[in-house]
């Protein structure tokens, strides 16, 4: 079973985004797996709260202007 998993800051993507980022990539799975593996691909989108994130010591907060709104 193919198995993608996406982690990204908390509102960060819209529902639209989440469902294109699901249906791209199990279509990318496929062309590599075949038809065959598209009823058993696992698409995670994980959204990790601010402040639970950082790169070379700075923690992460995504501005209220970038924040997704469904």
């Amino acid at each position: 079973m193919p198995f993608a998993n996406f982690k990204v800051p908390e509102a960060a993507l819209s529902r639209a985004q989440k469902e294109e980022i699901v249906h791209r990539t199990t279509a990318m799975l496929v062309e590599y797996f075949s038809e065959a593996a598209r009823p058993h691909t696992m698409v995670l989108i994980e959204e990790i709260k601010d402040g639970g994130y950082a790169r070379a010591d700075e923690v992460f907060v995504i501005p209220t202007d970038y924040r997704a709104k469904d």
